[in-house]
């Protein structure tokens, strides 16, 4: 045997072994505790799903409206809508400081105010500001959201089911918008709002009783910490050493091995590129505005029953959505990418010739 396929091999042999003892412990977890801390996480991305939503049924019945000092305009009704977005950059920017200075678990407690103090500011409004200073407010605690939340799942949950409970999250956001427009059928503004303050004051509560991640903790150099949070994440069982070890051993290997420098290798930049494009190219199809304003919208278009028709939207959100999830793995990223950049393509130019 040549000196050069010599290493070969004993890579090969170690990656046996490891995948050996990862599939020997993993035999062992129980996912009980871990799928109740993935539910009280993703009633975060729920409290999105309301925000994007609550504008849509709230506009028409706040431009109708009889009293002045809270009737909105077309412009203003348009700024209602929009001006959530303001909110989730800085709530983006806010993010990704607080996330590493108190932990996932207290970014995602803290995020949870804003959103009930938004809805409260909405549900006591007497004038247009009030609204819009509410709408701001939920639109912060979202940019925390969407960017704490897949973060504390994927640092939480082991590889068997991570790419499953990650999918969890645009799942939850998509159902959030069509439980506003559900409820919208049935209550006026503010009892929407009310109605839309319930999820963020659930994962209030349930988050007081979940463990921070271990890799958060074991950054703070907390390793007992991070072996009881394992311990509760993974059952009685599992020896939960073993995956401590392993998590501190990669993260001590990233923290070395990334600089800004690295920006200039292709495999890096590349794909972080690709990423970039694909979120902005998301944005610039118009999705948000049509969650914001989809009763206006079908009004506008003469629909007899708006309202039902954005229920249909939604659904067909969470339809694909969890279809999505489920093949995910066996169609693959690309693929499904694909498809639906042809289906808005396709959309986009039945549109053009339907006005």
């Amino acid at each position: 045997m040549n000196h050069e396929t010599r290493p070969l091999l004993v890579n090969d042999e170690q990656t046996e072994q490891d995948r050996s003892e990862q599939d020997s412990y993993l035999d062992k977890v129980k996912n009980g505790k871990l799928y109740v801390a993935t539910f009280a996480a993703v009633l975060g991305p729920l409290s999105f799903g309301f925000v994007l939503g609550y504008s849509s049924p709230a506009i028409p019945e706040l431009c109708r409206i009889q009293d002045p000092r809270l009737q909105l305009s077309k412009d203003e009704a348009s700024w209602f809508g929009a001006v959530v977005t303001i909110g989730a950059a800085l709530g983006g920017l806010l993010g990704g400081w607080i996330v590493e200075k108190i932990g996932r678990k207290l970014s995602l407690m803290f995020c949870s105010i804003p959103f009930i103090f938004g809805f409260t500011i909405i549900i006591a409004a007497q004038n247009h500001w009030m609204l819009y200073v509410g709408r701001v407010l939920t639109g912060l605690a979202s940019g925390v959201t969407s960017l704490v939340v897949p973060l504390y799942i994927s640092e939480m949950a082991h590889e068997r089911v991570r790419g499953t409970l990650g999918s969890c999250v645009q799942l939850m956001v998509v159902i959030g918008i069509m439980g506003a427009y559900i409820t919208g059928l049935f209550l006026d503004w503010r009892w929407l709002a009310i109605t839309s303050s319930i999820p963020p004051t659930l994962m209030l509560v349930c988050m007081c009783f979940m463990p921070e991640t271990p890799r958060f903790l074991l950054s703070q150099g907390k390793r007992r910490e991070a072996e009881e949070a394992l311990r509760f994440l993974r059952g009685p069982d599992a020896p939960v050493e073993w995956e401590c070890a392993r998590i501190e051993e990669a993260y001590k290997n990233e923290e070395q091995s990334f600089s800004l420098a690295d920006l200039k290798d292709p495999g890096v930049y590349k794909p972080l590129g690709v990423g970039i494009m694909m979120m902005l190219f998301q944005q610039f199809t118009g999705i948000n505005a049509i969650m914001f304003y989809a009763e206006t919208i079908f009004e506008q278009a003469h629909f007899k029953s708006s309202d039902v028709a954005t229920v249909i939207v939604a659904a067909t959100q969470v339809f694909f959505t969890a279809v999505a999830a489920v093949i995910m793995d066996k169609a693959g990223r690309k693929v499904l990418l694909i498809l639906s950049g042809r289906s808005i393509f396709c959309g986009i130019i039945h549109l053009h010739h339907c006005f």
